[in-house]
């Protein structure tokens, strides 16, 4: 098993693979199974990830049994389409199928975690977006998530993913990176442009805290995902430049863990900090649960 992000790209270039491949490959002597059987599974999360997307802009959207969020993904497609965006069509594309997918997981429906539910939408509104530029294949879209769970195991074996315990950074962060480099290498990058991607957009999120209202994942979640999508496809354009993040991979990885560790309880997914804690944030609790917040 791979232990670093050096490691991953040391082997590629050596070994003349995309870092797709070798996720691959490792995950075949890992499950004891076909090569076809470990795609298989692989694009079985794209269809549910596709299907999500799907569901959340179909319409007016999916709304989550609090009202707290949802018909958010719907409004933007028919932005999008209007043609008054005031970015490309790729970022309104991303951003429109980011909310959609975590609208769906608000919603109580089927989402794949990538690398959790709280980030769910931010690989997918990179993917898609991409898609819809470049006319991916299901195969390159399949090979896109398998670069991707390389430096998200990476990620989750020397520092977290969860924002319980190192905060936002670690969920829509660790996303973040991974999609951009996903996006470097299916967009015909190099592993080591791939690596500097991952780590501007990782470095790029630090110190993102985790603060949802009520304790739920929707306020303020679902458009952090947006956040994540862009900032992925921003850190993939810079590195496709040429652009380097000057700090490797890996060490911006141990990085967020020592961040992580040092963000006080309430800004790790408890609700009981940021914008939990503010007035409104505080009613909206209380319309809820009925439960007053104890913010000592």
């Amino acid at each position: 098993m791979y232990n670093s992000v050096a490691e991953i790209v040391k082997t590629a270039i050596k070994q003349d693979k995309p870092i797709w491949e070798l996720m691959l490959e490792q995950e075949i002597a890992y499950s004891r199974v076909s090569r076809a059987e470990v795609w298989a599974k692989m694009q079985r999360q794209l269809e549910v990830m596709l299907a999500a997307a799907k569901r959340g802009t179909t319409g007016d959207g999916v709304h989550s049994p609090t009202g707290l969020t949802g018909g958010e993904a719907a409004k933007m497609r028919k932005y999008r389409e209007s043609g008054q965006g005031l970015t490309d069509e790729t970022v309104l594309y991303a951003i429109e199928n980011s909310i959609a997918t975590n609208e769906v997981n608000a919603a109580m429906g089927l989402i794949c975690a990538t690398p959790t539910a709280g980030s769910s939408g931010t690989i997918p509104g990179v993917l898609f977006a991409l898609q819809k530029k470049r006319g991916l294949t299901t195969d390159q879209m399949v090979a896109f998530l398998f670069c991707a769970s390389a430096f998200g195991m990476v990620t989750a074996n020397n520092a977290m993913i969860a924002g319980a315990t190192g905060g936002c950074q670690a969920e829509v962060g660790s996303a973040s990176g991974m999609a951009a480099a996903a996006a470097v290498e299916i967009c015909g990058g190099s592993p080591t442009q791939a690596a500097e991607a991952f780590a501007m957009a990782l470095s790029n999120l630090l110190g993102l805290v985790c603060d949802p209202v009520a304790g739920l994942v929707e306020i303020p979640c679902v458009k952090r995902n947006v956040v994540g999508s862009v900032n992925a496809l921003a850190a993939a354009d810079m590195a496709l430049a040429g652009l380097e993040n000057k700090i490797p991979a890996d060490e911006v990885i141990l990085a967020m863990k020592r961040i992580g560790k040092r963000l006080p309880a309430q800004l790790r997914e408890t609700g009981l900090g940021g914008l939990a804690a503010t007035p409104t944030g505080i009613k909206m609790k209380l319309k809820i649960f009925g439960q007053e917040l104890d913010l000592d």
